[in-house]
């Protein structure tokens, strides 16, 4: 499947997977296995789809099961009120008490739950939602007034997962897009939501005849419309922050499991062609561009054709910036591929408002920002060896082993003002625990672990430097971390494996330690991949050849951090949770300019009043995007960070969304 086609899906995928509203999204592997009864003409096996969830929920990374847990935690929490302003839409349709609401309530929030419970093998909340009799006649209420019997959850399950269900109407209507709508699709939320919009109205006509579906039924007697539907899922999208992410990964974990085909064929079927553009605006290819000699691979670009790539990009998308121009390279069965840059590619690029030119060959995809550059670029890369890695440890090797080699006129050039992005496929990595995989640079016959973001299969990181890198499993252990285990635990293996966070030495972590300013600043910028060794700083008391400088460098120029006073940083003093808590505000800010803060964050912390003026916005921000939570109703802005306090909030942070 194309990229383009699986980041449609994805996006759509968020506004049918909030549809937890009742149970559905993707929690129905309990739901069939606790289900008994006749199906009806339209009705999907239960058992295959409880075959198709457990396909599903075995795509998911730890990760991705972090967002179900978060998701299902922060419906736990939601009151009467906002229920009710989420699911206006559709509780407007419906003549229901004060009790049958308040059911309701409690029906969302035991379904929300589903979505984590399912995963985690606990199914005895199915059980307690069928059998409940305030559900039992909440359902009965409904179905009287929408004048149909029997509506079940067996209902609903056929309403998305039938042949002629939500799920099987929106797959055929992405199969028959074409690439220029597929385009427009991506680059337009509206356009997406019409697209669910379309298959919800095109489920909702199976109300009578052969294929019948309940549900469609009873909504339709309700006058409740597909806009009432897809507006409720926009609701629980915008109102319920994890909502998106959690939805996210549901839908990566789909599209990993079944990949998208043309026609009307849903993900069971045999039939069906893979839809893959040959030609699309962005993507160049120069694969018969390429010749090979003695193990060598060598593109030879047409400096006027790859100036009419980027005229069709720009073409494609009027009015966008940091467009970035893909030269694929195809399969090349060579060690070495070197691709030259010509200074007149360079400079059209940076006239024309090209953002980046990308390489990619062999699943390897490497990003290079050209306007830092003034000459011709010529990027070498080198396949090594796995022994490169496998001789000096023990760690398991995730990806091949790749040497990078940048010049600029001719001349070698390993330290970049705009890091470079290499995106390396993973090998063998089905096996290993994802959130451990960690891109590792190789110094001197030692790994140096720089982190990386897990993308499917493959892992995405920037460099601000070039050398030889490979993918390992990074696995970790202290110990000493017994005593926060329970809450810190995970997140302390996570973060120590990107390379964010280190031991003591000895094996041991020293989770209550405090943290100081220096080192959080290098947890921060390792853990968020802002590491760029041109940065400079002018603080007094951090002397260049400090081992926190490059860090306390980055991070002031980019305003996540500031000394005491103009000249001073103070680097060995502790860290207070509330400057750790803005630090992190500031570094997530930075990244994701959209992300906003609750109006009423700080009400949750009765010793709101101790936070220092200066440091309320950004523990305010943080408290609303769950990077930082309080402790029995407090937030104790002034008590110092722990260590192991520093992980659970880096490895938020690193999950942010």
């Amino acid at each position: 499947m194309s990229l383009k086609k699986k980041l449609v899906v994805s996006s759509l995928a968020v506004s049918m997977a909030a549809a937890s509203v009742a149970g559905f999204p993707f929690s129905s592997e309990g739901l069939a296995k606790h289900l008994t009864g006749v199906a009806s003409a339209a009705a999907v096996d239960h058992n295959a789809v409880k075959s198709k969830i457990k396909a599903i929920y075995s795509n998911l990374t730890a990760t991705e099961v972090t967002y179900l847990q978060n998701y299902s935690k922060e419906v736990a929490g939601i009151d009467q009120a906002k229920f009710e302003d989420i699911f206006a839409p559709v509780l407007g349709k419906l003549e229901l008490n004060s009790d049958d609401k308040a059911t309701s309530l409690k029906l969302f929030k035991s379904v929300s739950s589903v979505v984590y419970d399912v995963y985690a093998n606990d199914f005895d909340v199915l059980k307690n939602i069928r059998y409940d009799v305030d559900n039992i006649k909440l359902f009965n209420n409904i179905a009287a007034q929408a004048k149909v019997e029997n509506l079940s959850f067996d209902d609903i399950l056929d309403f998305f997962f039938a042949t002629n269900g939500v799920e099987a109407e929106l797959r055929a209507l992405l199969g028959s897009k074409s690439t220029a709508d597929m385009i427009s699709l991506i680059a337009n939320p509206e356009s997406q939501k019409t697209l669910v919009k379309d298959a919800v109205y095109k489920v909702l006509e199976h109300k009578t005849g052969a294929g019948a579906l309940t549900v469609s039924d009873a909504v339709y007697n309700l006058g409740i419309t597909a806009d009432d539907l897809v507006q409720t899922f926009d609701n629980v999208n915008t109102q319920i922050k994890s909502a998106k992410p959690a939805a996210q990964a549901l839908a990566l974990a789909y599209i990993r499991t079944y990949p998208l085909v043309s026609g009307p064929t849903g993900p069971t079927g045999t039939t069906g062609v893979v839809t893959t553009p040959t030609t699309t605006p962005g993507v160049y290819d120069v694969s018969a561009l390429v010749s090979t000699v003695n193990g060598k691979a060598t593109l030879k670009l047409v400096d006027a054709d790859v100036l009419k790539a980027f005229d069709a990009l720009l073409a494609a998308n009027p009015g966008k910036k940091d467009l970035t121009l893909t030269l694929n390279l195809g399969t090349v069965n060579a060690a070495t591929v070197e691709v030259p840059l010509s200074k007149a590619i360079i400079e059209a690029a940076k006239a024309k408002g090209i953002a980046n030119i990308a390489i990619t060959f062999n699943g390897l995809t490497i990003t290079i920002p050209v306007g830092q550059f003034s000459d011709a670029v010529t990027l070498t890369v080198t396949t090594e060896a796995d022994t490169t890695v496998t001789s000096i440890t023990s760690l398991k090797l995730a990806s091949k082993v790749y040497s990078f080699d940048l010049t600029v006129g001719g001349v070698a050039t390993t330290t970049f003002k705009q890091p470079l992005t290499i995106k390396l496929p993973l090998v063998g990595a089905a096996s290993l625990d994802k959130e451990l995989l960690s891109v590792s640079k190789i110094v001197y016959g030692k790994l140096q672990f720089q982190g990386g973001v897990v993308d499917g299969d493959f892992i995405v990181e920037p460099r601000d430097t070039f050398s030889s890198y490979a993918v390992v499993e990074n696995k970790v252990s202290f110990s000493d971390v017994a005593s926060v285990q329970a809450w810190a635990g995970r997140q302390i293996q996570v973060v120590a494996a990107k390379g964010a966070i280190e031991g003591i030495g000895s094996g041991k972590f020293a989770p209550k330690s405090n943290v100081t300013r220096a080192e959080f600043a290098k947890m921060l910028i390792r853990a968020l991949n802002l590491e760029n060794s041109t940065a400079t700083e002018s603080f007094s008391d951090v002397s260049s050849t400090a081992w926190y400088a490059p860090y306390v460098a980055v991070a002031a120029e980019k305003g996540i951090i500031t000394g005491r006073n103009a000249s001073t940083f103070d680097p060995n003093a502790t860290i207070t949770r509330a400057e750790m808590a803005t630090m992190i505000s500031r570094a997530v800010k930075a990244l994701k300019p959209d992300a906003t803060t609750g109006a009423s964050a700080l009400s949750q912390f009765s010793d709101a009043a101790k936070i220092s003026a200066s440091l309320k916005d950004g523990v305010a921000f943080a408290a609303s995007n769950n990077l930082v939570i309080g402790y029995a109703g407090k937030f104790n802005p002034n008590n110092t960070a722990t260590r192991a306090e520093a992980a659970v909030i880096i490895y938020r942070t690193m999950n942010f969304k």
